[in-house]
């Protein structure tokens, strides 16, 4: 038996194969984060995780974002908002057609839109003073670029256009602005009669007759100074003063406004827990004035326009008196929330540039609001002293 074994024999040629090419070089991490980004289906997504991964993009991206974002919503704040440049105060544009000239004829058409609480004054004398029969109405929606636009589900009754501005153009002599709602327009004349609220609800209050107001008169001349007094107290701090909150592009402009607006509430807090309205026992302007923003305290100036520092839920007396007015005949149906919600958290991009809207509060479901409000016993002789005292410390404002 042999002591060793003969060498292997050699490789055929046939074995003999080159290995293969070396993969091209490829960072491993990168690598393992190929798939989770092939597979997203969001561009952006997909490559911010190819650059980034899971950590933050790097300062310089995030800071050259701010300047640029910031810029952009500058830009659109002053075309939405105006604003003092040296303050950065909210300034309201006056109305194109603030006073009614002349008298109009009889054939009347009124514009809203639901969200808008200067719409929901005229909306409110309206139904309140039963006019329905005698002003047509059509109603507008916030459109995507942030006009008042008519769809097919809410349309113009009147001519069928699609934009608001398309009627103020069909006056004589056209128009430029701001197409704003309410608007109360001359169908006889195409011409428009106003688009200040305040004014549109006075006028309306002038055609309202005994029958079909149900003898409820919303300006009686024996109140107007009172009704007048207040408006001038609520209009800048708590009318005003909400929108000045939102649309305060300084922190000292904001400072002011919240300063001014929850002062006032809490003026009106103390008013009204020993008055049942604004002027006593009876139900005014004021009164329609002030709870078309009260309406939509909590439902969105609280979050969206950052009056943070106490709900309406919070204010007793001043919760109390808006449940009183919601549930008064027609009232309700007037306030419409879903289309209130859509038309502050959806149309307002420069505030909720991501659209998203937030839960609707308890306090202002259905049933919340028709809890009982208990303000019937309410004495017009407590409301008569309050109102002196308003009167004085106003004048010393």
């Amino acid at each position: 038996m042999p002591m060793w074994s003969p060498p292997p024999p050699p490789p055929s040629p046939l074995q003999l194969r080159r290995p293969p090419p070396p993969l091209p070089h490829r960072p491993r991490r990168l690598r393992s984060r190929l798939s989770p980004v092939a597979a997203s289906q969001d561009p952006l997504t997909a490559l911010s995780r190819l650059l980034w991964g899971r950590a933050l993009p790097p300062s310089q991206l995030v800071l050259a974002v701010r300047h640029g974002w910031t810029s952009a919503w500058g830009l659109l704040m002053r075309q939405l908002a105006p604003s003092d440049p040296t303050t950065g105060a909210f300034t309201r544009t006056l109305s194109g057609f603030p006073a009614i000239v002349g008298t109009p004829s009889t054939r009347l058409h009124l514009y809203v839109g639901l969200p808008c609480p200067w719409a929901h004054r005229a909306l409110l004398v309206r139904a309140l003073l039963g006019l329905e029969h005698r002003l047509p109405l059509s109603v507008a929606v916030p459109g995507d670029d942030g006009a008042w636009s008519f769809t097919p589900d809410s349309p113009d009754a009147l001519y069928g256009k699609r934009k608001l501005r398309e009627v103020y153009a069909a006056r004589r002599g056209g128009f430029e602005g701001r197409a704003s709602v309410p608007m109360l327009w001359d169908v006889e004349r195409r011409e428009v009669v106003c688009n200040e609220s305040i004014e549109i609800a006075k006028f309306l209050c002038g055609l309202a007759d005994a029958d079909a107001a149900a003898g409820l008169d919303l300006w009686p001349p024996e109140l107007r100074q009172d009704i007048d007094r207040w408006y001038a107290f609520i209009y800048p701090r708590v009318n005003n003063g909400v929108y000045r909150c939102g649309f305060a592009q300084s922190q000292e402009a904001y400072d002011a406004a919240a300063g001014e607006l929850f002062g006032a509430l809490d003026r009106l807090e103390d008013h009204l827990s020993g008055s049942r309205y604004l002027c006593g026992d009876r139900l005014t302007l004021a009164d329609v004035c002030l709870f078309t923003t009260l309406i939509r305290f909590d439902l969105v100036y609280n979050s969206l326009f950052r009056c943070t520092r106490r709900k309406l839920v919070e204010y007793p007396s001043l919760h109390a008196y808006t449940r009183d007015i919601y549930q008064m005949p027609k009232v309700a149906d007037t306030c419409d929330m879903a289309a209130i919600m859509d038309g502050y958290f959806g149309a307002l991009f420069p505030l909720n540039p991501g659209g998203i809207q937030p839960l609707v509060p308890a306090s202002c479901d259905r049933e919340a609001l028709l809890e009982p409000h208990g303000r019937e016993a309410l004495s017009s002789s407590a409301a008569a002293g309050n109102g002196r005292q308003l009167e004085a410390t106003s004048s010393s404002n």
